[in-house]
């Protein structure tokens, strides 16, 4: 499976043991992996805490940002609405990681936008399950797209004036 090996995950956790499962759960899955310890740092490797983020971006190839739910300064929630308020960040996917299974919480994760809601500790058959995620959604239009496609009327042709 060549495509996998060109699957870049950031994962943003403020916890060491936690960042370290998340990454050798990554890597064992062939997975590129950055780890980061804040929203902050996830939004500097991203570059959206600056005017440049729309003309570098395009280097960082990322697939899917992997974030905890509670951290202290921004939280995860925080970090997937400012993604997903990007133009240019809007369309990786981004799924949510937490201890505590509160299902506001979750709802309210999926609605603003995120792929998945993954419970910890995060296990391998979690990571499996996000690579065909992300295969899936490598190979699919984006979601604005569907939507405009799915939201307009069909278009007929104007009739002839002669």
């Amino acid at each position: 499976m060549e495509a996998a090996k060109e699957l870049h995950v950031l994962a943003v956790d403020d916890s060491n043991i936690d960042r370290k499962l998340i990454e050798k759960l990554l890597k064992v899955s062939s997975f590129k992996v950055t780890v980061v310890d804040s929203g902050s740092r996830a939004l500097e490797y991203l570059r959206l805490d600056d005017d440049t983020c729309s003309s570098r971006f395009d280097d960082l190839k990322v697939n899917l940002i992997i974030t905890d739910y509670s951290m202290p300064g921004m939280t995860g929630y925080e970090l997937l609405k400012k993604i997903k308020n990007s133009s240019t960040l809007k369309e990786i996917p981004v799924v949510i990681m937490s201890s505590e299974n509160i299902l506001t919480r979750i709802d309210r994760c999926l609605e603003e936008g995120a792929e998945d809601y993954l419970l910890k500790p995060v296990k391998l058959s979690d990571v499996t399950r996000l690579k065909d995620t992300i295969l899936n959604t490598k190979n699919r239009l984006p979601r604005s797209c569907h939507m405009n496609a799915s939201m307009s009327p069909p278009v007929s042709p104007a009739p002839k004036l002669c």
